[in-house]
């Protein structure tokens, strides 16, 4: 059987993220120090570790099959290449920022100004649909410095917490796009790989179910058992068991982890007591 070749960026935080979102569905991996390439001892499944501006071009090129690469990337440089599961991890910004003290407050006010990027290919597209011209200086790492040295007025970089913007005197003033980590896929993937692609995206939409999700046990009196469970969302319907006491019910369900509080509070103003929430390692639907 053929294997899926899948690329991971080679070192940093999204390669973190990315390790562990395989090992969670399964797939170990045995990587040496400085190994380039790695079998999994379970799956089907080589990882290739790889500069993430490279990615795309080796997905072009069908040199791997998959990827687990920043949305941001594959936009400026893998034109033509689709993803398709959004991985929830890596989340940040593509953002142009000047600094503080200057004039310029708005994307009209970069009309004819010069803005330092490594993301040539989305600043112009993005400027050109808002009919602004500006002059790119392409610059590969430390953009946040050209202001500081007289080589730009603006820069148009990633931000994730905004703390490297506001060390560098910087002030953002306009969100090109949203990015996270995704699952991209080369064009010339074949059938066979594919299908093991398939295993794998179904294991990962298990696991991400699992991540955004709360599993809660309660107890509540009869009586209160209809408001209660019109609360509860659930996968479907919430399980109900009688308990040992007389009058009581424990009551079983899946809440999504986002509305978890609210959910709460409501649960406790309409009755539930002994409220229990237990983290979800996959959620197979």
């Amino acid at each position: 059987m053929n294997k899926l070749r899948i690329a991971v960026q080679k070192s940093g935080r999204l390669n973190e993220d990315s390790m562990r979102i395989l090992k969670d569905v399964g797939i170990s991996i045995d990587n040496g120090k400085d190994q380039l390439k790695a079998a999994a001892r379970d799956f089907p499944v080589e990882v290739f570790y790889l500069r993430n501006g490279d990615i795309p071009q080796y997905l072009k090129d069908g040199v791997v099959d998959a990827a687990i690469i920043g949305e941001n990337v594959l936009i400026e440089k893998g034109e033509g290449i689709n993803f398709v599961e959004r991985l929830g991890f890596s989340k940040c910004k593509v953002s142009i920022a000047v600094p503080k003290d200057a004039k310029e407050n708005s994307l009209k006010d970069l009309a004819g100004k010069r803005i330092a990027t490594s993301y040539p290919k989305t600043v112009e597209k993005f400027l050109a649909a808002q009919n602004i011209e500006a002059q790119l200086h392409i610059i590969n790492g430390s953009v946040e410095i050209a202001p500081n040295i007289g080589l730009a007025d603006a820069i148009c970089d990633i931000v994730s917490s905004g703390s490297t913007l506001f060390k560098n005197g910087l002030k953002e003033i306009e969100v090109l796009l949203k990015s996270e980590a995704v699952l991209a896929v080369s064009p010339k993937i074949d059938a066979e790989r594919q299908a093991i692609l398939e295993k794998i995206q179904f294991r990962i939409q298990s696991v991400l179910k699992g991540r955004q999700s709360k599993y809660v046990l309660l107890n509540a009196p009869n009586d209160k058992l209809e408001a209660i469970i019109n609360i509860l969302p659930g996968m479907r319907s919430p399980t109900v068991l009688p308990l040992a006491q007389e009058g009581w019910s424990s009551v079983h369900s899946v809440i999504p982890k986002n509305q978890f509080w609210e959910i709460i509070d409501e649960l406790k103003k309409n009755g539930a007591e002994g409220i229990l929430v237990c983290p979800i390692e996959k959620m197979v639907v």
